[in-house]
């Protein structure tokens, strides 16, 4: 089933819903047939969730000018499902429902690597990001990252110069972060593919970084990591890169220097230690996997869509709340929520989206779970509000 313009209009308008993250997108979609039918039961499923007040569903007009401002930038929208969606990306466990695009969106879904790591690197690390950018770019690689300061603008640089790079950003797509990369924000875009799945008009603050990080990791067969502190935001694309089944590598370090110390950690828990683009280019995969085909657009996925959520509907709300208890403020898998308690998978997923719909849980990158003290959502991502994470 081929996606009318008028579907994918109710696509993002569904996606920019309250409540509605990366895993309930796919649940509605399946369960309820359309995106428009999907909005249409939103304020019905809060309520049986237990959510007070109207929720916020965006008017046609508010997506009309996201898609227009979108597009006197120079770019568009793409919705989950479609044929130019980045290829990897679409086959992680919580993808974006609606990407914006400037550039040549061609390229996040070409072999890849990502190059990340400090923002305050030596000028070692420095060097070795651009040249290794470069390297990996003439080798055919498109190499992607995440436009901050330091390591991830070397890579960049470093690969423009030679052939191909794709920028994930946090913020919306006419938001330049950080100021001091405007002008090589502005090549990427021309030259390149700049990516975000932040709405237009967002700046971008801690939280949103997890969610641009797993971009990075998601779009990518592997992700080399450039110094890093024990402490770092980097880190965190490490582990999405390995809990996405990606290639992780890492290059050694001074133990004196404490931005090695991360990166040193990674490489005595395997990741493939890295000194060349050679290295890289022998450990990648040569293929890529075919193209993912949405549950929304294939008959049986109605079939497991419905099942899972009547199931929960069976369980009633004493199954709810088992799952509710289960939760904390420190993200956790969902497999480690199904281990404790006696519900299927599918019945602990539909019992953690009627949470995630009434503010009681957030999925976070990685597809983890954790619990929301404070009942609400983000309308955009159903990010957690405040998540620290180092740009």
């Amino acid at each position: 089933m081929t996606a009318t313009p008028s579907d994918r209009f109710d696509m993002i308008r569904l996606a920019r819903s309250e409540g509605i993250g990366p895993i309930n997108f796919p649940r509605f979609l399946a369960c309820y047939g359309s995106a428009a039918a999907a909005i249409e039961a939103i304020p019905e499923r809060m309520r049986r969730a237990g959510r007070d007040g109207p929720s916020h569903i965006p008017s046609r007009a508010e997506i009309e000018d996201e898609i227009a401002g979108t597009e006197r930038l120079g770019g568009r929208m793409l919705v989950l499902g479609d044929a130019d969606y980045p290829l990897l990306l679409a086959h992680i466990v919580d993808p974006p429902p609606v990407l914006s695009v400037l550039g040549d969106v061609a390229l996040a879904s070409r072999r890849g690597v990502a190059i990340v790591g400090a923002r305050h690197p030596s000028a070692a690390g420095l060097s070795l990001a651009e040249s290794l950018g470069r390297e990996c770019a003439a080798a055919g690689l498109c190499v992607m990252s995440g436009l901050a300061l330091g390591i991830d603008a070397a890579a960049h640089r470093g690969a423009i110069e030679t052939g191909a790079t794709v920028a994930a950003i946090g913020g919306g797509a006419d938001s330049i972060y950080p100021a001091q990369n405007r002008d090589l924000q502005a090549l990427i875009a021309a030259r390149g593919c700049i990516v975000t799945e932040a709405p237009l008009g967002t700046v971008p603050t801690a939280r949103h970084f997890p969610r641009r990080n797993r971009l990075i990791a998601g779009m990518t067969l592997g992700t080399l990591i450039i110094e890093a502190a024990e402490r770092s935001g980097t880190l965190i694309t490490a582990r999405l890169a390995l809990e996405y089944g990606r290639d992780l590598f890492a290059v050694p370090g001074s133990p004196l220097d404490a931005r090695s110390r991360g990166g040193n950690r990674l490489l005595r828990d395997g990741a493939i230690l890295t000194e060349t683009a050679e290295d890289i280019l022998a450990e990648l995969p040569e293929s890529l996997p075919p193209a993912f085909v949405p549950p929304w657009v294939r008959p049986e996925g109605f079939a497991e869509a419905k099942s899972a959520w009547n199931g929960a509907g069976r369980l009633g709300a004493h199954a709810v709340a088992t799952v509710r208890s289960l939760l904390s403020p420190v993200p956790v898998p969902v497999d480690a929520i199904v281990s404790r308690c006696q519900f299927s998978v599918s019945a602990v997923m539909a019992a953690l989206s009627e949470l995630e719909l009434g503010g009681h849980a957030a999925f976070v990158p990685g597809g983890r779970v954790m619990a929301r003290a404070d009942g609400r959502n983000s309308p955009v991502t159903g990010t957690p509000q405040g998540i620290p994470e180092e740009t």
